[in-house]
């Protein structure tokens, strides 16, 4: 291929580019709302995990009474006051059923340790039964454990630990024993919910679904849902029109708002936040205080304590009369450095890129510009909600 062709192909390709609308976000339907009814349920349950190399629970209590019971059902009786829990730990074990999740289907679960075991490391848990809220068992959880990590420690208390030793993650280590049953195919109408509610974003999907099955077919009920009349064409089909409903691309709209985290510095910056004009200046005060010490040492050949002569002093190690002493006195050394920034003008920002450009022209840090923008919103030219972390 020539070296000419390769440029016609290049500047083609960035003409296309030019051609490609980039000041609107579509997004499909599937990814910003869900159909009412189909949801996802947890489950939790009471387990044991043993075959741990002595990093199990050390003290006994709930550990001790469920290994106990769990020796009774399968007809072995031992006293409670001999069973040792050290290669044993007690864990909440918790997963999460899906929406549709039949019988056989295998989930995950997570097991975190409820006891004082330092970790999970090569653990196995015992069949443990999964309930709903309403005391139901839906699965069965078992399996080894992987904790993706480790925690070894010495003999004088130092440690060495990777990650989190004491939770642990077993995939498909639950198999579903009970369905929570969910009937759609039979429906007429659909309710749709929005993931982030929002009048705007209620009315443009309506609007898009209606344009493609007919006026009326939607219709907003709030902010966060609208109702959907199942066309008489897709009757008993209500999968498919489902699948089609979530493929539809749509605008969503979001509130102007700025969040600030002040532990971590973050900021991030809502694309319909806007400034009116202001004028900004800040400078940062910093002051630095330094500690030394400084060593006063006798002139040579000079009487000290137990040469003839005594040393006297004021009672805090300065030296008041001839001796022989060496004094340590200590020093400050304090410094005040003010930055001297001058007052910026911050035009109208009508884009997040104007405002961009207008908080870099400060030049400030994410921390100064948490300030700012408190000032900002103080002073009533910050035209969004302000949340703080």
């Amino acid at each position: 291929m020539s070296g000419r062709f390769k440029r016609l192909i290049a500047a083609y390709v960035f003409a296309c580019m030019l051609l490609v609308p980039t000041g609107a976000f579509a997004a499909r339907i599937k990814d910003i709302a869900t159909i009412k009814g189909i949801r996802s349920n947890q489950l939790f349950g009471y387990g044991l995990v043993i075959g741990l190399n002595g990093s199990g629970d050390k003290s006994g209590g709930f550990t001790v009474q469920g290994l106990v019971n769990m020796l009774e059902r399968i007809g072995i009786h031992v006293d409670p006051n001999e069973v040792k829990v050290r290669n044993v730990a007690a864990v909440m074990v918790n997963a999460t059923l899906p929406a549709f999740a039949r019988i056989g289907k295998k989930i995950d679960v997570t097991l975190s340790s409820i006891g004082d075991a330092k970790s999970l490391e090569g653990g196995t848990l015992l069949l443990t039964p999964l309930t709903g809220v309403d005391g139901k068992v839906y699965a069965l959880a078992q399996g080894p454990i992987a904790i993706g990590g480790f925690s070894i420690g010495g003999g004088s208390g130092s440690m060495v630990t990777k990650n989190h030793p004491t939770v642990g993650r077993i995939t498909d280590g639950a198999t579903v024993e009970k369905e929570i049953p969910i009937d759609i195919g039979s429906k007429e109408e659909l309710t749709i919910l929005l993931n982030h509610s929002d009048f705007n974003t209620a009315s443009r999907v309506a609007r898009v679904i209606n344009r493609q099955y007919g006026n009326d077919m939607a219709r907003p009920v709030d902010s966060g849902s609208l109702t959907f009349r199942v066309p008489p064409a897709f009757q008993n089909r209500v999968v498919e029109i489902i699948a089609q409903i979530g493929n539809l691309e749509v605008e969503p709209d979001t509130v102007a708002r700025i969040i600030v985290n002040e532990k971590t510095g973050t900021v991030v910056i809502g694309e319909n936040v806007r400034i009116q004009q202001v004028a900004i200046a800040h400078g940062n005060l910093s002051i630095e205080v330094k500690e030394s010490a400084s060593v006063s040492q006798p002139a040579p050949f000079a009487p000290g304590p137990g040469r003839g002569n005594a040393a006297m002093t004021d009672g805090q190690g300065t030296i008041v009369a001839p001796g022989g002493a060496t004094v340590v006195t200590p020093e400050s050394e304090i410094s005040v450095t003010e930055e001297k920034n001058r007052l910026v003008l911050m035009e109208k920002s009508n884009s997040i890129r104007e405002l961009i450009n207008a908080l870099n022209a400060i030049g400030v840090t994410p921390r100064d510009l948490i300030t700012i923008l408190q000032a900002l919103k103080a002073a009533g030219a910050l035209q969004g909600e302000l949340v703080i972390l």
